[in-house]
């Protein structure tokens, strides 16, 4: 048994700079744009082993397990799922039906400022609500490279929309794995952090646009941006507080793209919003209700076959998740999967052999509960990556894809994706080597100094850092969300409000995770420049954080009716 020392030096500012040094190699190393993302992930690896070990005297043997578990765990929950994402958006290019998806999108709006809207945001929020991890980055910016847009730009902007609905991503589950480590009620979880993000919700449209147009020219779409964020933020707060978690991001993100569209019908910009050199687009192409141009005319049944695979998408992935036959009793297609083929051994010398400490566990005498377990989750038939890999086989046969043809594809997917692949591999095992030597919860540990007048900020700022560090919400709420029940606790605030503050603040650090990044890159073809990429999105993430972290303050000091009471 090895028990975390949160304090090797005796001196917790100390403790907390090693803790940081291997994020701080691996973002510096990205921010330089001189270093390729899988050397920089493996030198930050090499450096959160070093630290592990050395610094915090724990085991080798343990820190490599350890490392081993996060890479499996890479393979089959991540990198499993943006090679199936990008293979089915591969499959959607070779077959032609991509270029009626533009179309169908382009002719709703010419409009720059909508385009991206409806694209990062309802369709990205419609992808992280199916499937998360990368996927909607992965898509979302690959389609806006296909309408035009800049790859830098795109990725940037995919990176930003995929924030607020990420909180309910992978039908819901970064909020049930919020309750279960804490024991907090999810559905007053789910309700609080609706009400903290509904003005990012509502501004995240005009966001968006302004990232293509600027400041003063987003406003100049503010009809179709505005019914998109209010449509989004009032099905959000209505479906957490009156359905369940695990369908919010996508029941919104369908509802503010009927919006848009609804609007988009009635009202149309003074002035498109183009890029520079881009021609303006005919008068009649722009109002054509039809999707059609006098050149190219697009019936209703073409552009339904186009986003068929889409729609077949929805259709498997909500199958995979949730019991939809009575057959299967309360068990989902999911669940029969992995019980028909799966292995979960236990990791020899790491499986509960790691034990938190009382600072974090609030006990001074460890429980079971205290024990971190370390087993190998090897399910590549129930994976969300083998929903969207059959969406997209059966897609293609659909379009007249043959097997044959669907392997090369699949090839080339894959050969495209292995240097972002390796790089997320070393991601996550850096995440899973900071996370059983308790270098996450030092960093965590060193906000909860703040007193209960900032802790709000700094509780919401522990959520943004616990996801920008493993790349994932879910990891953020499993390593803080015991401590922010414990520390909300012990500073007389509302455990509901700090547990789903670390929801929503890890929301806005999910666009400048490492592995976000590095997907983000490679569906555009910018490989290379995740530096770049890095940089333009830090800022985004940093102002939206900090947006959310007032709206924690104010609620911790002044509205504490935002805090949900628990049923019963």
């Amino acid at each position: 048994m090895w028990t975390q020392d949160y304090d090797p030096f005796g001196s917790w500012p100390l403790s907390t700079l090693l803790a940081a040094l291997p994020i701080l190699t691996l973002m510096g190393l990205l921010a330089s744009n001189r270093v390729p993302a899988w050397l920089a992930a493996s030198a930050a690896l090499a450096t959160a082993f070093g630290a592990a070990v050395l610094g915090f005297h724990m085991p080798w043997a343990m820190a490599a397990s350890a490392a081993g578990v996060g890479a499996v765990f890479a393979l089959i929950r991540v990198v499993y799922l943006v090679v199936a994402a990008m293979f089915l958006y591969d499959l959607a290019v070779k077959t032609g039906r991509f270029e009626v998806m533009k179309a169908s999108i382009a002719r709703l709006s010419p409009d720059r400022r909508i385009q991206a809207v409806l694209v990062a945001f309802s369709f990205g929020s419609f992808l992280e609500g199916c499937a998360g991890f990368g996927a909607p980055v992965a898509i979302a910016s690959a389609f806006l490279v296909g309408l035009g847009f800049r790859p830098l730009q795109a990725a940037v902007l995919a990176l930003a929309a995929d924030t607020v609905p990420v909180s309910w991503g992978s039908v819901g589950i970064p909020l049930t794995t919020l309750g279960a480590v804490s024991g907090l009620d999810v559905p007053a979880l789910s309700v609080t952090t609706a009400r903290l993000l509904t003005i990012a919700t509502l501004g995240l449209p005009f966001w968006l646009a302004a990232i293509v147009a600027g400041p003063r020219r987003a406003f100049g779409a503010w009809p179709p941006l505005l019914a998109v964020g209010a449509t989004y933020a009032a099905v959000q707060l209505l479906w957490s507080r009156f359905v369940a978690v695990e369908l919010v991001s996508i029941a919104s993100a369908i509802a503010s793209l009927v919006a848009g569209v609804v609007v988009l019908r009635f009202w149309r910009p003074s002035e498109t919003f183009r890029f520079e050199g881009e021609d303006e687009p005919e008068p009649e192409a722009a109002a054509d209700p039809d999707f059609g141009t006098p050149a190219a005319k697009l019936s209703r049944r073409e552009v339904a076959r186009a986003w068929m695979p889409f729609a077949l998408l929805t259709v498997v992935v909500m199958a995979w998740v949730t019991p939809a036959f009575p057959s299967l009793g309360t068990r989902s297609a999911k669940d029969v999967l992995d019980a028909a083929w799966s292995w979960k051994p236990e990791v020899g010398g790491l499986h509960k052999k790691v034990v938190r400490g009382a600072a974090v566990t609030g006990r001074e005498t460890p429980t079971e509960a205290d024990l971190e377990a370390a087993v190998l989750d090897v399910t590549p038939l129930s994976a969300v990556g083998t929903a969207v890999l059959v969406a997209a086989v059966v897609g293609g046969l659909l379009t007249g894809v043959g097997p044959r043809e669907q392997g090369r594809i699949f090839l080339g997917t894959a050969r495209r994706m292995k240097t972002a692949a390796l790089a997320i591999v070393c991601m996550l095992a850096l995440g899973f080597v900071t996370r059983y030597s308790g270098m996450d919860a030092v960093l965590g540990l060193a906000f909860t100094r703040t007193g209960p007048a900032l802790y709000p900020i700094f509780g919401t700022l522990l959520g943004w850092l616990g996801t920008a560090l493993t790349g994932s919400i879910t990891s953020s709420n499993v390593l803080f969300g015991n401590l922010q029940r414990i520390t909300a606790t012990n500073l007389d605030l509302s455990p509901i409000l700090m547990g789903a503050a670390n929801t929503a603040g890890g929301a806005m650090g999910k666009m400048i995770a490492a592995a976000s990044i590095v997907v983000a890159a490679a569906a555009t073809g910018e490989g290379g420049r995740e530096g770049e990429v890095l940089r333009a999105a830090l800022r985004h993430s940093l102002a939206m954080v900090a947006g959310v972290a007032a709206v924690v303050w104010v609620a911790a000091r002044f509205a504490p009716w935002i805090a949900a009471v628990p049923a019963g």
